[in-house]
């Protein structure tokens, strides 16, 4: 049986790998990065990830903060997030991510926009950590968030880094097979995420 920190590791990093659907990003991140040399996608990967984790991590922190100041209810967050991942998931089951958007010339700006941001740390992954990060009411509970999200980072990077090599293996019909199985699990995530938002305002009366 798992124990508090390591379900809320585990639940918090299949969230992120869902949400960032690394194998769905496969297609995108060869297109966006077909006219640059291996090391120079290389480092796109390596720079994409940061960023992502970067701004992750901000709104991890400090999101609470934003959340008080806006006088914004964590229900209200998780029923919005919840239609948002839902909105992604459906996105993800009919193929809308599966185009690459129009591939910009410059390998930094390709790792900051739009791999970084918003096909990395999208929405849906900004709101999945700062609710994770409201539930792990304690120091070490947030040192695992955060341990959670750096491991997703790697596996991305990961990921990424060896795309070419890993889409030969999969075959498009793997990738499609993978991205479908993702929009699945993000599809149930987020209708839990709106069941624990409703229930939490029906407590509230």
């Amino acid at each position: 049986m798992l124990t508090a920190d390591a379900y809320l590791f585990t639940s918090t990093l299949v969230t992120l790998w869902v949400i960032m659907d690394p194998p769905g990003l496969l297609p995108v991140f060869i297109g966006l990065t077909s006219g640059l040399e291996p090391r120079q996608r290389n480092s796109a990967a390596l720079r994409a990830a940061a960023v992502a984790a970067g701004v992750i991590g901000l709104f991890a922190v400090f999101g609470q903060v934003i959340l008080d100041y806006l006088h914004i209810s964590v229900e209200s967050l998780q029923v919005s997030g919840g239609l948002l991942l839902l909105l992604v998931a459906m996105q993800l089951l009919t193929g809308k991510l599966d185009e690459a958007p129009e591939r910009p010339g410059d390998a930094v700006n390709i790792a900051i926009v739009p791999l970084g941001t918003p096909l990395l740390a999208g929405p849906g992954a900004i709101v999945a950590t700062m609710l994770a990060v409201r539930s792990a009411d304690t120091i070490p509970g947030r040192a695992v968030v955060g341990a959670a999200l750096v491991t997703t980072m790697v596996l991305v990077y990961l990921f990424m880094r060896f795309a070419p090599g890993i889409k030969r293996l999969l075959r498009d019909e793997g990738v499609v097979l993978l991205t479908r199985i993702a929009g699945l699990l993000l599809a149930a995530i987020a209708v839990q995420m709106m069941a624990d938002g409703i229930l939490g305002f029906a407590r509230s009366f």
